[in-house]
C-alpha cells in the first residue's frame, strides 16, 4: 500500500505479541564480501567484510515511510526480545515517501547518518535508488540471506528485482487497481475505464484517488491504466502511455482534488464527500476493519483486470556503521522467517502480505484470521489466480511517471 506507502495510516494498530523463532540466516563469524557498493552521496564506503553480529549491541533507528510498522512492529519487538546481543534498543519514527530522499541525503552530506533502517514502498525505494542513497546488499546475501530469491513466492521474487539489490523485500501483495464504492450511491458499478469516465462525468467531484507519489492505491491506479487501456508500452510512461495520459486528462475534468494521502481519500469516502475511489485489496479490508470506513462499502474489479503488484522493503542508508549494518541485516533476515512472515497478514492492510513461500492464512495469528474472515472479499483469492500480475514500474520509470502525473494532472489541482 505503499502510502507504497505512501501507506501511512492515521491510527496505530494494537500489537499482538509473537513467539520468537530462530534466525534463518547462518551465523557465520565474518562475511567476506565479493565487492563493495559505491559510496554514492555518502563519504563512507561500504565495508568489504562484515561480521554477522555487531561487536556490541546497537540502537537501530527505524524510519517508516510506508505504513509498514502496521505489519512489522511485532517482528521488531520479537527480534529485540530474542537478540539482546544484537540490539539494545529499536526506535521507530514515521514520515512520508516524498520526504525520505531529501532527509537521508542531508544526513549523508553532513556525515551524520542517524537512520539505520528505512521501511519503504516502491516510491521511497525508487527515489533513493535514483539518488544513490542505499547500500548494495548483494555482497551480504550468502551470510545473511541464503537462498533469498528462491524463498520468495514467484510474484514476490519478481517484485524483489525492483530493489536492484539495494533493499530486502519484506511484504508483497497484488494490490489492484480496484474500485471501492458506496453501494447506496453507485449503481451500476463501473467495471471498465470508459464506464468509470462516464460515471465521473455524471457525478462530478465524486470519484477520487490520492496523488500517486505518496499513495499505494493512487500509483496502482496510475500504473494499471496502461494495461486496462491497451497502451503500446505499459512500462514506458514517456513514450508508451498516450492513451493513459489522454484518459487521465479527461478524467481530471471531473475530479475535484487529489489528496496527499490515501487515508484522506478513505475519510472522504466515509463522510460521503466522494462515493467512488481507487483502492487495493489491503486498503479495502483494513479501514473497514478499523471502522474508519463503513463496513457496508463494497469493492469491484475492472473487466480484464491486470494486477499491478506492490511490495515494501527494508533499505539501509549509506554511511551507517559496520555494527549497525550488521544488526539491520540480521533484523531483515529474521523478518523473512515463515513464523514472522505470518504476522504480516495483520488486519488485512497489505493482503495477503507474506513475501515468502508457503505462509498461509491458517499460520496467521488468530486475530488476523478473524479480521480477514469478517472484512475480506471472498473473491480476492480467485481474482489473484484468474488475472495476470505485473510488477510495478522500475525505479527510474516510476519516478518519471510520478513527475509526469504531477505536471500533466496534479498541477491543475
Amino acid at each position: 500500500m505503499s502510502d507504497s506507502t505512501s501507506h501511512n495510516h492515521s491510527r496505530m494498530f494494537t500489537r499482538r505479541a509473537l513467539g520468537t523463532v530462530a534466525l534463518g540466516a547462518a551465523a557465520a563469524p565474518v562475511l567476506a564480501a565479493c565487492g563493495a557498493p559505491s559510496s554514492g552521496t555518502s563519504s563512507k564506503s561500504a565495508p568489504t567484510s562484515l561480521p554477522t553480529q555487531p561487536s556490541k549491541p546497537v540502537t537501530l533507528n527505524v524510519l517508516d515511510v510506508a505504513g509498514n510498522l502496521q505489519l512489522t512492529q511485532p517482528i521488531l519487538d520479537a527480534f529485540k526480545a530474542k537478540h539482546p546481543e544484537i540490539v539494545s534498543k529499536i526506535t521507530t519514527t514515521t514520515g512520508t515517501a516524498p520526504e525520505l530522499a531529501p532527509k537521508v541525503q542531508a544526513q549523508q552530506q553532513a556525515g551524520n547518518v542517524q537512520i539505520q533502517l528505512v521501511l519503504t514502498g516502491t516510491d521511497g525505494l525508487s527515489a533513493g535508488i535514483a539518488k544513490g542513497l542505499w547500500y548494495d546488499l548483494k555482497p551480504y546475501y550468502p551470510a545473511f540471506f541464503p537462498d533469498l530469491m528462491a524463498n520468495y513466492q514467484p510474484a514476490a521474487a519478481s517484485m524483489a528485482t525492483l530493489a536492484q539489490d539495494q533493499g530486502i523485500e519484506l511484504v508483497w501483495y497484488p494490490s489492484g487497481p480496484l474500485l471501492e464504492y458506496d453501494p447506496a450511491a453507485v449503481n451500476p458499478v463501473p467495471t471498465t475505464p470508459d464506464a468509470l469516465l462516464d460515471w465521473a462525468k455524471a457525478h462530478p467531484g465524486k470519484f477520487q484517488y490520492a496523488r500517486p507519489r505518496n499513495s499505494g492505491p493512487g500509483r496502482t491506479f496510475l500504473m494499471g491504466l496502461p494495461y486496462l487501456l491497451g497502451d503500446s508500452r505499459p512500462t514506458d510512461p514517456v513514450n508508451g502511455w498516450n492513451k493513459t495520459w489522454a484518459y487521465l486528462t479527461e478524467l481530471n475534468k471531473y475530479v475535484s482534488s487529489y489528496p496527499a494521502k490515501t487515508a484522506a481519500v478513505m475519510t472522504n469516502l466515509a463522510q460521503g464527500t466522494v462515493h467512488l475511489i481507487a483502492t487495493t485489496t489491503g486498503w479495502y479490508i483494513n479501514p473497514r476493519a478499523l471502522g474508519t470506513v463503513p463496513a457496508s462499502v463494497k469493492v469491484a474489479k475492472f473487466d480484464n483486470l491486470t494486477w499491478v503488484s506492490d511490495a515494501q522493503y527494508g533499505v539501509v542508508p549509506k554511511g551507517v556503521s559496520n555494527d549497525e549494518l550488521s544488526a539491520a541485516l540480521r533484523l531483515l533476515a529474521f523478518a523473512l522467517t515463515p513464523e514472522q512472515q505470518a504476522a504480516t497478514y495483520d488486519d488485512g492492510y497489505f493482503y495477503p502480505g507474506p513475501a515468502v513461500k508457503n505462509v498461509g492464512i491458517k499460520q496467521a495469528p488468530a486475530a488476523s484470521q478473524q479480521v480477514i474472515a469478517k472484512y475480506g472479499e471472498p473473491e480476492f483469492d480467485s481474482w489473484m489466480t484468474q488475472y495476470p500480475t505485473k510488477n510495478s514500474l522500475p525505479a527510474t520509470a516510476q519516478v518519471t511517471a510520478f513527475d509526469l502525473w504531477e505536471k500533466k494532472i496534479g498541477a491543475s489541482r
